[in-house]
């Protein structure tokens, strides 16, 4: 597992440490880039990273090589638990973020030739931000969407659904009007046990919360209100 190559190259490398470099932009333009302005407005600081990503795969022309790197690192995320874990870690030494930075590029299993992720990795790990990365990929994923033309629609439940349930949704919600004339439906199912039942349903700014969780919550405020 990708948590455990980490640790144990960590555990190699000798002093001293070597700095990285202070300031970093990601990679040189290259001539000619348009549209290179994110499809749309993302909040938080993995949002503002994604969209500065964004912004310098597309002057670069590496958005899909980017996006099928930062697809390949996500799943990396879902797979090894222990990797955000080792990411979270207050005080990783300059050594410890090069070998963590080389290992999640052999991760992602795409050659990047504009090394624009590379670049930005390391601006993760400059400013002691590598613990946004699991969420800078959702987010980068969610620019993506927008900017091939498709609808987001994220289906949050306690444990994984059947693909019947999944797909019963989406021909629902596509038929709506959620989902704009000449739009594509792109369905993201989550697993959170924390909501203890049902389904929380997000398309963009809508949420549909149909969770127990929620239910329990509006259940124990009108005892709270009533006694």
């Amino acid at each position: 597992m990708l948590a455990s190559r980490i640790a144990a190259r960590s555990a190699r490398v000798a002093a001293p440490r070597i700095s990285l470099a202070a300031t970093r932009g990601y990679a040189e333009p290259a001539k000619g880039a348009q549209n290179t302005k994110p499809p749309v407005a993302l909040y938080g600081l993995d949002g503002t990273y994604a969209s500065a990503l964004y912004t310098a795969a597309a002057k670069q022309g590496s958005l899909d090589t980017v996006s099928r790197a930062l697809d390949n690192l996500a799943q990396t995320f879902k797979r090894d638990a222990r990797l955000q874990n080792i990411l979270n870690a207050p005080s990783l030494a300059e050594g410890d973020k090069k070998q963590i930075i080389a290992e999640l590029q052999k991760s992602t299993n795409v050659s990047d030739k504009t090394q624009t992720l590379q670049h930005f990795l390391e601006t993760l790990a400059e400013n002691n931000r590598l613990s946004l990365l699991d969420g800078v990929c959702e987010k980068f994923g969610t620019l993506m969407s927008a900017a091939k033309g498709e609808v987001e629609m994220v289906i949050t439940s306690a444990s994984p659904l059947d693909q019947k349930v999944v797909k019963q949704l989406e021909g629902v919600v596509s038929k709506s009007q959620y989902v704009g004339q000449g739009k594509k439906l792109k369905v993201v199912p989550k697993v959170n046990p924390d909501i203890r039942g049902g389904l929380i349903v997000e398309i963009g700014d809508r949420t549909i919360d149909l969770s127990v969780s929620a239910k329990m919550a509006r259940m124990n405020k009108l005892l709270q209100d009533t006694l």
